[in-house]
């Protein structure tokens, strides 16, 4: 899912097109210079050649220099620091770390873990329930039986090699095969034509098959990125976990690598709970387990991993005549779906990709309505994906839907688009929104014998001409013995044209010799003497269709870190004049400067901590009337559901105030002497600075608006009157 904007060079293409000329000025000026020295010519000829040098190459590394501005990852910069606080304030961590760690395994520390668990409660408010979902709570472990109907036994595959001199060392060859396209593009030397073909090899890496995919790691000659070897020839690798079930491991099972499969299984339970009514949908969060060949990239890759999925079933056009539509724009039609028609998306569909162009910025609806966007219950579950995921922190401009190109799409998929979060490993798939048909319901339909389907009244019931098979049925017995129940199976699973077609040519040629799960079985005329009849249909029975939205949670949460992490200008503290200090403490204060001048602006309503409890120095403490009121608006706040942390240290306010910053707390109460006298205290907003004096009485109510978004700062700055602090001023304000 690491997928690098391959389209930026387009945007540099007049720089680019300086460099073979530089190039050719630079190799020229160094063949005068070698010339001269060769020919013993004069010092100042060769000082002017060596000059006329310098000057070419000043000009090409100008050049190369502004490509490599344009070309810089945004957030690269940060990347560091944002690293270092998740470890040092113990957001996460490899797990087993003591042990060295393994690769793919995360721990989550306290802010990590309540951060994550905030962001899947914002996702069930709003999708769950905004959306009215039913929920569920399946199994971690799978029984084979299932995964295999699901196609996750044979399919579930990445393409590996390995390196042919180290067995220990394995690649996903799709991911080869894209950084080594990104290098080509990247590469200020590469012709336009080089970097359009690497770009389009790149866009459709992980849609090759196994022997395209060798055949192009052989044209660009891609070695081992560890020891420059060659690699194996590539080859599938299933992804599941296995696991015996029971005390004699007879039963196989696997870890689940998704939660989708069980939803599928529940559906005609959840189907009941809701009266038969369609369309409607059905959610789980959980875990899934996925073995990564090379798990890199921390969070956004990893082999247990927590996922919230969504499978929407759609209600079909149903005509007059009884005929369902399932196909086209107008197929699946979504009930809401005028709701978000207006909203604007930024789309990367597959023809553009293939171009070598760039995204389109186009409305939900005229996206549905030119088709670009399959049908309206697609379109609506991604319009709310945006919508939830610029809600939990997301910055727009670094948000886009990138299709699947038809090489990469699963056979049985309509469509699918996936929500791609920039930041510092470059695109990054984070949600999945297919239309994945009727497959997984047909699947585990026909491996079970179950019906897994939705039936609708018709408005006006219709008369139809039906061909029954249970005439005949009855007297299979006497002749195919135990092969009976086949060849009835075999009837009931063609249509009635089928069985009249089957019907005459027995009829006429006396008989016909049908092949059921590998026999042969000779049916007469009295074998398929179907009974026609005409009935009236008063309702229709068809398996609905899914949309599938599938979030990567962590993958979601490390994006927010990146776009939410910056370092304020100013400095927490004025410094003042110190005696000169070593290298080692010279380290430490800029250590100790840049956790002062880090922040989290995580919004509200996913914030580890939403208020910190301080007072303004330790001399507040000492009044007996401080810990009364702390505790006080402490219950009150935990009461409204708003967590507090509280900072009693003798620290300085300032640093308080950065401690809480970097940890992402968008409020801080602050008491101090006058608190007592009037009843009033301080809310600090975290990225603003900016504090307002509010009545001790109505905090809890307030900071509850401004933890669910009911009330925006600017309200509450307009409602208050504004305090200034000095140790808040030296904070600093956001960059």
């Amino acid at each position: 899912f690491f997928r690098i904007d391959f389209f930026f060079w387009f945007a540099m293409a007049d720089l680019e097109a300086q460099i073979p000329a530089l190039a050719a000025e630079v190799a020229k000026a160094g063949d005068t210079v070698k010339a001269l020295k060769e020919a013993k010519a004069s010092k100042a000829e060769i000082d002017a050649a060596v000059k006329e040098l310098k000057r070419a190459k000043t000009a090409m590394d100008a050049i190369t220099k502004a490509i490599a501005a344009q070309n810089a990852n945004p957030f690269d910069a940060n990347r560091d620091g944002l690293e270092s606080l998740c470890k040092r304030r113990f957001f996460y961590r490899p797990a087993f770390e003591i042990y060295g760690g393994v690769a793919g395994f995360f721990t989550y520390g306290p802010p990590g873990c309540a951060v994550k668990n905030n962001l899947i409660s914002l996702w069930r408010r709003h999708f769950v329930i905004e959306e009215g979902l039913f929920e569920i709570e399946d199994t971690n472990i799978m029984p084979h039986n299932v995964l295999k109907a699901s196609g996750h036994v044979d399919r579930f595959n990445d393409f590996m090699v390995k390196d042919l001199k180290d067995e220990a060392a394995f690649f996903r060859a799709d991911k080869l095969l894209e950084e080594s396209m990104e290098n080509i593009i990247k590469d200020p030397t590469a012709t336009p034509e080089q970097k359009e073909e690497a770009t389009k090899v790149a866009a459709q890496a992980d849609g090759y098959s196994q022997t395209e995919l060798g055949d192009i790691l052989k044209k660009y000659n891609i070695k081992s990125p560890l020891t420059g070897n060659d690699l194996s020839d590539p080859y599938p690798f299933n992804l599941m976990f296995p696991t015996p079930i029971g005390p004699t491991g007879d039963l196989q099972g696997y870890l689940r690598p998704e939660t989708a499969q069980g939803i599928f299984l529940n559906f005609k339970y959840c189907l009941e709970q809701n009266g038969g009514q369609m369309p409607f949908g059905m959610a789980q969060v959980g875990k899934a387990f996925r073995n990564e060949i090379a798990p890199r990239g921390g969070l956004i890759r990893q082999r247990e991993f927590t996922q919230c999925e969504i499978e929407f079933f759609c209600k079909p056009v149903i005509n007059e005549d009884g005929s369902i539509v399932t196909g086209g724009k107008g197929g699946k039609p979504h009930p809401k779906f005028d709701l978000v028609k207006d909203e604007v998306l930024t789309l990367f569909p597959s023809p553009q990709q293939l171009a070598a162009q760039s995204t389109i910025d186009m409305t939900v609806g005229e996206a549905v309505e030119k088709g670009i966007i399959a049908n309206e219950s697609l379109g609506y579950m991604v319009a709310r994906t945006q919508s939830f995921l610029l809600r939990a922190g997301i910055k727009r401009k670094y948000l886009r839907f990138r299709q699947h190109l038809p090489t990469e799409m699963a056979h049985y998929a309509c469509d699918c688009w996936d929500a791609e979060i920039m930041f510092s490993h470059g695109w990054v798939e984070s949600v999945g929104v297919a239309d994945r048909s009727a497959f997984d319901l047909n699947a585990h339909s026909t491996a079970t014998g179950q019906e897994l389907v939705a039936i609708e009244k018709l408005a006006k019931p219709i008369k139809k001409m039906v061909v029954s098979t249970k005439k005949v049925a009855a007297g299979l017995g006497k002749e195919f013995k135990a092969d009976a129940k086949k060849v009835v199976e075999y009837f009931d699973g063609l249509s009635d044209s089928e069985k009249l077609a089957l019907k005459a040519e027995c009829k006429e040629a006396g008989s016909k010799t049908v092949e059921i799960d590998g026999k042969s079985f000779e049916l007469l005329p009295k074998h398929t003497d179907f009974d026609e009849r005409e009935e009236t249909q008063h309702t229709v029975s068809y398996t609905p269709s899914v949309i599938e939205p599938s979030f990567g949670i962590d993958r979601i949460l490390y994006a927010i870190f990146e776009h939410s992490y910056y370092e304020r200008e100013d400095e927490a503290e004025e410094k003042v004049e110190e005696p000169k200090k070593d290298k080692k403490d010279k380290k430490k204060d800029a250590q100790k400067d840049q956790m002062e001048r880090s922040v989290l602006n995580f919004p509200p309503e996913i914030a580890p901590v939403k208020c910190a409890l301080l007072p303004l120095d330790m001399r507040v403490t000492r009044d007996a009337r401080y810990e009364d009121m702390c505790r006080s608006l402490a219950s009150s706040l935990s009461v409204m559901g708003i967590s507090s942390r509280r900072d009693d240290s003798g620290v300085a306010i300032g640093r308080r105030y950065a401690r809480g910053d970097e940890l992402g707390i968008p409020f801080a109460i602050t008491f101090d002497f006058e608190t007592f006298e009037d009843k009033s205290i301080t809310v600090r907003e975290r990225d603003s600075c900016v504090q307002v004096r509010v009545p001790f009485d109505e905090a809890p109510q307030i900071l509850s608006r401004l933890c669910d978004a009911q009330m925006s700062w600017d309200e509450c700055r307009a409602q208050f009157p504004e305090q200034k602090q000095t140790a808040s001023d030296k904070v600093g304000m956001k960059a």
